[in-house]
């Protein structure tokens, strides 16, 4: 019996019912028969009757496999043909092993120094490229080990997961793969099914169930690298898999397959060495989409998956998805009337009044700051003509994410960012380096064609605005600027109690302008960098070939009080656009030029550098995240429901609403309750809406002129206590408010 036969008995094997027929598609209309209470129990625990997985198993396994095995061989033979020559490997320490081209592995290495250390180990990282530790190293080279814990060994670990979903959904649907990623949390796999089915909650366990049987045997990935011709035929029954490789894989060209088990997918990985490694695996939910995410395209059914190396990881996972649950800000968004999404405007946000508040506020609070430091806010149009999106490239690359139409024979387009029209602003008049650096902070308004399926409450719209500012300065200004807003992120999100981190991208592959100025504007960040940690500003990376086409750049990420992180703020630095909409300046020299016959002094002139920055991002998306981080418990100077004012008795409800109009003249978000129910239930009412302060006042508080505070954040205070007088409590309240404290204790 060959390999391929093998696979495929133990595959049947592991079926239900023996020779069970492939279960019957299930349509996404049908309904759970019985009573009431059947019902109940089945949304509990969705029970499915359909075999396990299908029996034969599809054609398209064996055909694979039987290709797979015959490539792989031709590729043994030829690296067992490989000259083996003595190589050094180089460890983060600095020491260095000893071992042979096309034998010695990063597995093999890892194990010589321990065994924990190998099985531990995700993935390895040769000479700053991903590696899989079984493969053989090829030269001298730098090697380091990462485990599960490291970002990129985390998405190692996740992708390699998404192919264990990958078989296991193969083994019981019989259904053409598409694409599975990891995800920053987790991973997906999509697929085509057969038409009117669909994936159900009853799946979820029989897919487990199939995956622990995978993850058992401890199924290597095995890495094979593919032509074209032969990815064709190998992948012809996956007509997803044959857009993907016609558009991806240019002709004459090969790529990398992946194998596990049955399983053989176009992949680049790299992966784990088996999928042993995986200790606990579950799905999570499943969703439908679209082919590479356009409409236009066949429907496919999406499911997502957690995992972890350790079992604990994921109960642990369990808890924070839990906690995520009850601070999702569409739920907080909703119960505290701060915003909603209407289908006649998709993607874009109506705000209340409460929410409204918090936007502004988070506004107000940025213009304070640009106003410390040199900023000069500006109004720009909200749409262009064409012909300035075609200057700076956005109509080429960026069109189809683009709102556009026609406007007296003209083609139009909603600005999807502010930088092309902040050149104008820089080039419409002749500009002196004494105006440099030139700090320009816009708030307009945003428009991006996101897909409707990709629409998620706050963190994805079509419109938004943010906290968009363009530096305009020069070269020997840049190390400056980047400190000042190092200085910035940390004022602001020490603010909202965020960490964060940094990653130096450099440059890619592809970029434009010299490489002299590509090497200047990276050596100046990095040192700002180095600057920055050295003053105790936190650790930063570096990020190899990641930087923009048009500059390197600084990524920003946040952790939230999850404990998970967002990009949110941006440094970048940009010689494109400049030389695009041909901006300069005056530098103030005078060179001398041979005119004729005499010789005439004439101006000097340079282009600046563009830094492109914004630090909350979409003002949206931060506010999504910092309901989230503070779970609806809004700071105080930062809450739309700050005082609630409550009386005793109705004999002082003259006092209630003189209070109010005393502290909204101080410009405070008071309301009040003056309605029939109970003061126990007013002050109940006011706790539940999440109120920062609650005043309850009666006869003796009117006569004294004082107010009674209950604290949300202080239990303690949550009963009848010291009474403040009036003019204390709007003292220490607007004292509060002014210092953005976090706590709102007075």
């Amino acid at each position: 019996m060959d390999k391929a036969t093998e696979i495929i008995e133990s595959i049947k094997n592991v079926t239900l019912g023996g020779g069970a027929t492939p279960p019957e598609p299930k349509s996404a209309e049908s309904k759970p028969r019985g009573e009431k209470k059947t019902k109940k129990a089945a949304a509990k625990a969705p029970v499915d009757a359909t075999p396990l997985e299908l029996n034969p198993v599809p054609e398209y396994i064996p055909h694979r496999i039987q290709l797979f095995e015959k490539l792989k061989s031709e590729y043994d033979a030829d690296v067992s043909s490989k000259p083996r020559e003595e190589i050094t490997v180089t460890l983060p320490d600095g020491s260095i092993v000893a071992g042979k081209s096309w034998e010695t592995t990063p597995a093999f290495i890892a194990r010589q120094i321990s065994k924990s250390l190998f099985e531990k180990t995700v993935i390895a990282k040769v000479d700053s490229n991903l590696w899989d530790l079984e493969r053989p190293l090829e030269g001298s080279c730098r090697l380091e080990l990462l485990d599960f814990e490291n970002q990129e060994g985390k998405r190692v670990f996740w992708h390699s997961s998404a192919h264990v979903l990958g078989e296991a959904t193969e083994r019981r649907f019989g259904c053409h793969l598409c694409l599975g990623p990891p995800t920053e949390d987790g991973f997906f796999y999509e697929m085509g099914l057969a038409e009117n089915q669909v994936v159900t909650a009853s799946d979820y366990k029989p897919l487990e169930t199939i995956a622990q049987k995978a993850i058992k045997e401890k199924q290597p990935f095995e890495r094979l690298v593919v032509t074209k011709e032969n990815l064709l035929e190998m992948f012809k029954h996956n007509k997803f898999k044959q857009v993907l490789i016609g558009s991806k894989v240019p002709d004459g060209t090969s790529t990398t397959v992946y194998r596990c088990g049955p399983l053989i997918d176009l992949c680049l990985g790299p992966h784990v060495p088996n999928t042993g490694r995986i200790k606990a695996f579950q799905i999570l939910k499943n969703s439908s989409s679209y082919f590479l995410g356009d409409a236009k395209n066949e429907s496919l059914q999406r499911i997502y998956g957690i995992s972890f190396p350790d079992k604990k990881q994921l109960e642990e996972h369990k808890k924070l998805l839990e906690e995520a649950a009850k601070r999702d800000h569409r739920k907080i968004g909703k119960e505290q009337e701060l915003f909603f999404f209407h289908e006649l405007s998709p993607g874009s946000c109506f705000f209340l009044p409460h929410g409204t508040r918090i936007y502004n506020t988070l506004v107000e609070f940025l213009r304070a700051e640009y106003w410390k430091r040199g900023y000069e806010e500006v109004i720009t149009p909200n749409m262009y003509n064409s012909k300035l999106w075609e200057t700076s490239g956005h109509w080429q690359n960026y069109q189809e994410n683009m709102f556009t139409f026609e406007v007296e024979k003209d083609k139009f387009g909603l600005k999807p960012m502010n930088c092309p029209g902040h050149c104008l602003l820089f080039g419409h008049r002749e500009r002196s380096y004494r105006e440099l650096p030139w700090r320009v902070a816009d708030f307009g308004v945003i428009h991006r064609n996101e897909f409707s399926g990709a629409l998620t409450g706050l963190t994805r719209v079509r419109r938004f605005q943010q906290d968009d500012t363009h530096i305009f300065c020069t070269e020997e200004q840049v190390k400056q600027e980047i400190h000042g807003l190092f200085d910035f992120l940390k004022h602001v999100y020490g603010v909202f109690g965020f960490t964060f981190k940094l990653k130096l991208s450099t440059r890619p592959d592809k970029y434009v302008g010299e490489i002299e100025t590509w090497n200047r504007a990276e050596a100046q960040l990095q040192s700002a960098l180095e600057e920055f940690t050295a003053a105790g500003g936190g650790q930063w990376e570096m990020n190899p070939g990641d930087g923009a086409f048009y500059g390197p750049k600084i990524d920003i990420t946040i952790s939230d009080a999850l404990r998970r992180e967002h990009q949110c703020a941006t440094i970048q630095l940009d010689f494109q656009l400049p030389q695009r909409f041909k901006l300069e300046y005056n530098t103030g020299e005078v060179i001398k030029t041979k005119e004729g016959e005499a010789d005439e002094e004439v101006s000097h002139y340079k282009r600046p550098v563009m830094i492109h920055r914004a630090i909350l991002g979409s003002v949206e998306r931060f506010i999504a995240i910092l309901t989230e981080h503070f779970g609806g418990k809004w700071p105080f100077w930062l809450s739309p429901r700050q005082v609630l004012v409550i009386p005793v008795m109705a004999a002082a409800n003259d006092y209630v609403l003189e209070l109010q109009t005393m502290f909204r003249e101080k410009l405070m978000h008071v309301d009040i309750d003056i309605g029939p129910n109970t003061m126990a239930k007013k002050i109940r009412t006011g706790q539940l809406q999440q109120y920062n302060f609650i005043f309850v006042v009666g006869a003796q508080e009117r006569e004294t002129r004082t107010v009674n505070i209950r604290n949300r954040d202080d239990p303690n205070t949550q009963t009848k206590g010291e009474l403040i007088p009036v003019q204390e409590a709007l003292e220490k309240l607007c004292k509060l408010r002014d210092e953005r404290r976090a706590i709102s204790g007075i």
